[in-house]
């Protein structure tokens, strides 16, 4: 299986091509600055590395990486800073989603690409009920008033959800969800659910960026899960951080 991986350089994206790579896939990745990844990866042939940013691929380019890829699975995200919360690209994640589901679709291909995008547990899947405190609501509101990456991440779900939808020719999708992230070395016990099981804001869980790129990965890999799993917006919880 073909796979394209951005925002591969992240702290989430890297783990997942190391799952990806673990599983014998064959990994592409886009990424701004090639010179920064392993020395392992450089090495590796099963892996192609693409230098470029993104968003200043032409149609064609776009289509033309994507063209022999059974999955794409995006671990975008914006860069801790002040230029990177308030700067431009502020719709990175959702304009990158759109212009991949695009050249997807382009070619028309005999089967359905897999969709992974990663997303947050601060974003509610509006296709279920999913309740929430006042003052979480009051907190969410703020968010989207002061922080321009929680807007992006809103819609790049909402695009999957609305544009993309449940029964897409081209794009199957899964808007993984995790909750608080921390470093870990290995994948360890890991949960999964429709919908979150505490609150994100006062109450967040953890989850081990390896664990997410395992879970991601095994997405990828796994029909039977992918079938369980498939248009839905799963959140992700380590199992030893859950009390």
């Amino acid at each position: 299986m073909t796979v394209l991986v951005v925002g591969a350089s992240g702290a989430t994206g890297s783990k997942l091509v190391e799952q990806l790579l673990i599983q014998n896939h064959t990994v592409k990745v886009i990424v701004r600055s090639p010179e920064k990844l392993p020395e392992s990866w450089k090495t590796n042939d099963n892996l192609k590395i693409i230098g470029a940013s993104i968003l200043e691929l032409t149609d064609i380019e776009m289509r033309d990486i994507v063209s022999d890829c059974d999955a794409v699975a995006s671990c975008l995200g914006h860069n801790l800073t002040f230029k990177g919360i308030y700067g431009q690209p502020r719709k990175l994640v959702t304009d990158a989603t759109r212009r991949l589901c695009n050249a997807i679709q382009s070619n028309n291909q005999k089967r359905p690409t897999k969709f992974v995008l990663m997303n947050t547990t601060g974003n509610r899947n509006r296709d279920l009920n999913e309740s929430i405190s006042f003052a979480q609501k009051c907190v969410i509101g703020l968010l989207r008033l002061l922080l321009p990456p929680h807007v992006d991440n809103e819609k790049a779900a909402d695009y999957l959800r609305t544009q993309i939808g449940q029964n897409n020719e081209s794009i199957d999708w899964v808007a993984v969800r995790p909750d608080g992230l921390i470093n870990e070395d290995n994948v360890s016990n890991y949960e999964i659910y429709p919908s979150p099981t505490r609150s994100a804001i006062f109450n967040a869980g953890k989850v081990s960026r390896i664990n997410v790129g395992h879970f991601m990965a095994s997405l990828i890999n796994d029909d039977h899960l992918w079938t369980k799993w498939k248009g839905q917006m799963p959140v992700i919880y380590s199992k030893s951080h859950q009390n």
